[in-house]
């Protein structure tokens, strides 16, 4: 399994934007979606994921600021990003988690500017 991710860049405080990510390969109906960030020096942390029927979870501090989504065809996986606050600032990487076995996009870089 492969996963492209874009979207990221730089935005003011208060804006928005939306990561996609494409899976491609081996993709199994039955799996689990979604984004993580990490900041320099810390660990990676979950930001939020979509199983396979649907049901969504979030951290606390992005609930109702963020919504997570996959298209039809299950193999894109997006976050949209509203009111977004200097410290969602961080390289956010898509995850991909079906028969045991977890994927990773290669990160793209979402910059919050207060």
């Amino acid at each position: 399994v492969q996963l492209q991710a874009s979207g990221g860049g730089l935005v003011q405080s208060g804006g928005s934007l939306r990561l996609s990510c494409a899976a491609s390969g081996s993709i199994f109906r039955n799996n689990v979606m979604g984004w993580y960030r990490q900041v320099p020096g810390k660990e990676r942390k979950l930001v939020a994921t979509i199983t396979s029927s649907g049901l969504t979870n979030y951290i606390d501090s992005v609930k109702g600021r963020f919504t997570v989504s996959v298209d039809n065809a299950w193999n894109t996986v997006y976050l949209q990003m509203t009111s977004l606050k200097p410290e969602d600032t961080a390289v956010y990487y898509c995850n991909y988690q079906a028969q045991g076995s977890a994927y990773w996009g290669q990160g793209t870089q979402v910059t919050v500017s207060s």
